[in-house]
């Protein structure tokens, strides 16, 4: 009885498969015909099809003739045991190809993304990193990324919040205050190279964002969680603030205040003066106002109250001071 043949093999389908299978078959210097079948969900015979047309295939040389190395070369006493070796591929080293160090980038990248914890399929960018490595038109300089303290600590968190239970860590706030929290995790986000926790607080029973950076001592609790996600709003924000938040008024660069769109009230007024635009910000202490501006040196200047003005002052005066001595 014939073998039925599926759909994969329909006239408007075949050149998007063979286009497929050919570097399927470059990145496996030997693999059976049932292996080939099952990636692609095809039958068996369609699979023998394909590679026998592939042996057909090549690039005719300068006369218009297929000569030695012009087609496809396929293993035919391979294939009638069940195996797809091709030992000469056509025109495929004249494509334009990634150089050593452009491979080598771009891995380092690869690496970096396999190690969040996010990314939990990490054969696919494994086999990628392999593939750029191969097409290189050099062999790429290896390269490492190595692992912070913040994966670890991400990685556990991830863990508790797959088994809903609650996570237990010393923290130190913006003014170097030091205490055990137990945190109820919802969410971990990035926000440029820095990683956070939003979570429901339990001494506070409100939720929480927290550095990861300043975690430690992380460890899981095993009381479960009574808060889940979907439970707990959440604002597009990563800061959240509260009603006992300071508002000051600050004079910002056009160009720069976007970047403190999550600090801005809603609804603040905006005004501008001289070039510049006056509005507000939210902190929860001078502490974190601070360490805002000091990402904005020239760009940013506090207005009032006078208490915010002289803690930043007194602040870039003692860091100025730790220059001179």
């Amino acid at each position: 009885m014939a073998e039925r043949r599926s759909p994969a093999f329909q006239a408007t389908d075949k050149l998007a498969f063979l286009l497929s299978l050919v570097p399927y078959l470059m990145d496996h210097d030997r693999v059976t015909v049932a292996e080939a079948a099952a990636h692609f969900g095809v039958s068996e015979a369609q699979i023998r099809d394909a590679v026998n047309l592939i042996g057909l295939s090549g690039v005719p040389g300068d006369t218009a003739a297929y000569l030695h190395g012009d087609l496809f070369e396929v293993d035919y006493d391979a294939l009638d045991r069940g195996e797809i070796v091709v030992m000469n591929f056509v025109a495929i080293d004249d494509s334009p190809r990634f150089s050593a160090r452009e491979a080598a980038a771009l891995i380092a990248g690869l690496q970096y993304l396999s190690a969040l914890p996010e990314n939990a399929d990490r054969a696919t960018l494994a086999e990628l990193m392999a593939k750029l490595s191969r097409g290189a038109s050099d062999e790429p300089t290896r390269v490492a990324v190595e692992q912070s303290a913040s994966d670890e600590t991400v990685a556990l968190i991830r863990s508790a919040m797959d088994e809903r239970l609650r996570i237990d860590f010393d923290y130190v706030n913006a003014e170097g205050e030091q205490r055990r929290r137990t945190v109820e995790p919802l969410r971990v986000e990035s926000v440029d190279a820095t990683w956070y926790l939003r979570g429901w607080d339990t001494d506070r029973e409100a939720p929480r964002t927290f550095r990861i950076d300043r975690m430690s001592s992380v460890a899981r609790s095993t009381a479960p969680v009574t808060h889940r996600p979907d439970e707990v709003p959440l604002s597009d924000s990563l800061f959240q603030g509260s009603g006992d938040d300071l508002v000051v008024t600050i004079e910002v660069a056009k160009s720069a205040l976007p970047l403190l769109a999550d600090y801005v009230p809603e609804g603040a007024a905006a005004t501008e003066v001289e070039g510049r635009v006056r509005t507000s910000v939210r902190v929860s202490h001078y502490s974190g106002l601070k360490r805002l501006l000091a990402g904005m040196s020239g760009v940013a200047t506090v207005v009032e109250p006078e208490a915010a003005r002289n803690a930043v002052a007194e602040w870039a005066a003692a860091g100025a001071a730790q220059y001179r001595d």
